[in-house]
């Protein structure tokens, strides 16, 4: 049996055709025709084709992978939120033949040093990031370099650069409108850490919620925490232990929500009936609750996949100001907010 290597020159034999058509095909250029990029890569599978990527690399100039940076305070790998982002992120190299690289830093110093590693090192040909501040150096830095790069998120200031982004003011906006249809008036807000330009955007909207419902905004039901079910929870038993408990929250992340159930359970009450609870993502878990989770989701698989097709087109030369999305997020009812009752639950 023979163990030769399928070459470019043979695949070309096989389909008549030059060896340029078939390189151009394999890399999904735009002049080859879509009957042709067919026909190649049909071959390439029965043949047994595998690209010597290095050579690509070389004849390219382009190293066939991009980084996910993951940044300081972040949580880890296991975040459901990040994983469901990277599978759609990988989805949409992988679609290229591209690999992803994840890099987790210790603190800002550190990952400003990975960046510029990122950059100078040849191993990566574009950079996504994620959690921007309101003043992000990253970007800053990404752009001297004038280094191909995608921000999940916004900073203040987001007019020359490509992202992608929830309407984040919005959502929240939305979420205490729903509580307040639900005859709800005091309602407490878990917050995130506001060096994340996101966690201002949701405070934001938090507060033009209670205005439009002309209702005034009281920061001492408003708790700023991590994005941790412990955070969550902690933030929780602050405000239900108080003299004058709220009778819903809202939360910036589905992970504090969980947290906030568990703080309602310690102490007897069901979300839903004794207390509402609003959430913020959409991750799957939230399906899976006691009781089912009450969220504003946003798209996290295809989130990535539509982050990883703004990064090759700007690496294939596109200006990154054509690339950027501002989606909204969707109410998802579950069984978390209920109408107010009329009772004391201390």
């Amino acid at each position: 049996m023979s163990t030769k290597r399928i070459t470019i020159k043979d695949l070309a034999r096989h389909l008549e055709l030059t060896e340029g058509t078939v390189s151009r095909a394999m890399n999904g250029y735009a002049d080859i025709s879509a009957r042709t990029v067919e026909r190649v890569r049909h071959a390439a599978v029965e043949l047994g084709y595998k690209p010597n990527q290095n050579a690509r690399c070389l004849a390219t100039g382009e190293a066939e992978a991009v980084a996910y940076v993951i940044p300081q305070n972040h949580s880890s790998l296991a975040e459901p939120f990040v994983s469901q982002l990277l599978r759609g992120l990988d989805e949409s190299l992988s679609r290229r033949g591209w690999d992803l690289l994840v890099s987790h830093s210790r603190s800002a110093e550190d990952e400003a040093e990975k960046i510029q590693r990122l950059v100078t090192s040849g191993r990566v040909s574009g950079v996504v990031l994620t959690r921007p501040f309101k003043h992000d150096n990253r970007i800053k830095l990404l752009q001297k370099a004038g280094f191909p790069f995608v921000v999940h998120g916004r900073c203040s200031a987001c007019s020359d650069y490509s992202w992608y982004d929830i309407d984040n003011e919005l959502a929240i906006h939305t979420a205490v409108t729903h509580l307040v249809e639900l005859g709800h008036s005091r309602i407490a807000f878990v917050g995130a850490p506001l060096y994340y330009n996101f966690a201002f955007q949701r405070l934001e909207g938090y507060k033009s919620g209670l205005q439009t419902a002309g209702l005034d905004y009281d920061e001492t039901i408003v708790e700023i925490a991590e994005l941790k079910d412990e955070a969550g929870e902690s933030a929780a038993a602050n405000q239900l232990d108080a003299n004058h408990p709220p009778t819903a929250f809202v939360c910036s992340s589905d992970t504090q929500a969980i947290g906030v159930l568990a703080a309602l359970r310690t102490r007897g009450l069901t979300a839903g009936k004794d207390v509402s609870v609003i959430g913020y993502d959409g991750l799957r878990f939230g399906r899976h609750t006691n009781p089912p989770l009450t969220t504003m989701a946003q798209p996290q698989v295809q989130s990535g996949r539509e982050l990883g097709d703004m990064l090759l087109a700007i690496i294939d030369g596109d200006s990154p100001a054509q690339h950027q999305i501002l989606k909204r997020a969707e109410l998802v009812l579950r069984s978390t907010a209920g109408p107010l009752r009329d009772r004391n639950y201390h």
